[in-house]
């Protein structure tokens, strides 16, 4: 597939697009957090890597890195790449929407709280350590492949991962605390609600 991708044949570029839209939508939402967003990014990716189909390595197994390295570079600069596309769609014909992921789970991370306080410690991380996480933990590539994905040395990816764990580990903690924090909200008149209804219980047997 990757020599006639490389050759630009329409048909090897639709099975791509079917095999992987997917996994980058997938990892667009990890790093937007916005449906809408990772929509746009997968859109984007597929257009790019159409456009710089004659830049892609000959040799190689897999085409998700060189996808996954596009994707995290258009949504580095969502505006301007979504406005380029939209441009370039304004001079195509008519074609199919891309399938819309967003009902599908992104990973069974456990519950609602602990995912919300995983993706505020994320969004917390810098840049470069926040990419290099998402690519090998939750799209799941090795070192090598996500290396080849950003363009950085492999042991580049190796010490961002490192410092990511950890710094997401503490940080996750400190979410969950101060979820965990915040004070339930009283029931109206909250104080008083049992002091009235052992009045309106004294009334109804007055009333007997």
């Amino acid at each position: 597939m990757r020599q006639r991708v490389r050759q630009g044949d329409p048909a090897a570029f639709g099975e791509l697009f079917d095999r992987e839209a997917q996994a980058v939508y997938r990892h667009a939402l990890r790093l937007s957090g916005n449906p809408q967003v990772a929509e746009e990014v997968v859109s984007v990716t597929f257009l790019e890597a159409w456009q710089g189909r004659h830049r892609l390595r000959p040799e190689g197994d897999s085409l998700l890195p060189w996808l996954l390295g596009i994707a995290t570079n258009v949504h580095r600069n969502v505006a301007r790449a979504a406005r380029r596309h939209r441009e370039a769609l304004a001079r195509l014909p008519p074609r199919q929407v891309v399938t819309d992921f967003a009902d599908e789970t992104v990973d069974r991370m456990g519950d609602a709280e602990k995912l919300h306080a995983v993706r505020a410690a994320l969004a917390r991380l810098r840049r470069a350590d926040r990419e290099v996480f998402t690519l090998c933990v939750w799209a799941g590539l090795s070192h090598a492949a996500a290396a080849e994905a950003l363009g950085v040395p492999e042991g580049t990816v190796r010490s961002r991962l490192s410092r990511a764990r950890t710094r997401l580990t503490k940080l996750t903690d400190e979410e969950l605390k101060k979820t965990r924090a915040k004070p339930e909200r009283p029931l109206p008149g909250g104080q008083h609600l049992v002091s009235r209804l052992q009045t309106a219980r004294s009334t109804q047997e007055t009333i007997r």
